[in-house]
């Protein structure tokens, strides 16, 4: 089983800016969210995961155990309700978002190689495949 637990850089992105507009981004945030080459950083204390995604914007970071819900603050803003699982090399991450606020759902599937960590962001019909490489 590769390892989850590292540090990573974004290598390559795919189809990220419809992803964005899929999910109702603007355009000034989506600007942004394109010319980022974000560093994550995955850590694992007693059953408690973190993940840190570094970007020269911003830096947001998500405290959670796999299998239980949590409220998240997204990159752009909003609030979700997050859970994350695993199974074997995948963690997937759903987010579904306030329906009185018409907000869509998302599903991001982290995918762990002993080089790199393959995302897939989706919502709706749309998805975005980002490459991070593993820098430890």
């Amino acid at each position: 089983m590769a390892k989850i637990v590292g540090k990573y850089k974004l290598e390559t992105s795919e189809n990220f800016d419809e992803f964005m507009k899929a999910l109702g981004v603007g355009l000034v945030m989506r600007k942004m969210g394109n010319t980022a080459t974000p560093s994550v950083e995955i850590t694992l204390e007693d059953d408690t995961y973190s993940l840190k995604t570094v970007t020269t914007f911003k830096t947001t970071e998500i405290k959670f155990k796999l299998g239980e819900e949590f409220e998240e603050t997204t990159a752009d803003g909003r609030v979700v309700k997050s859970t994350i699982t695993l199974d074997g090399n995948k963690m997937t991450h759903n987010q579904v978002g306030d329906k009185e606020k018409k907000e869509k759902d998302s599903l991001l599937t982290r995918e762990f190689t002993d080089t790199e960590m393959i995302m897939e962001c989706k919502v709706d019909d749309v998805v975005s495949k980002r490459v991070y490489k593993r820098q430890d």
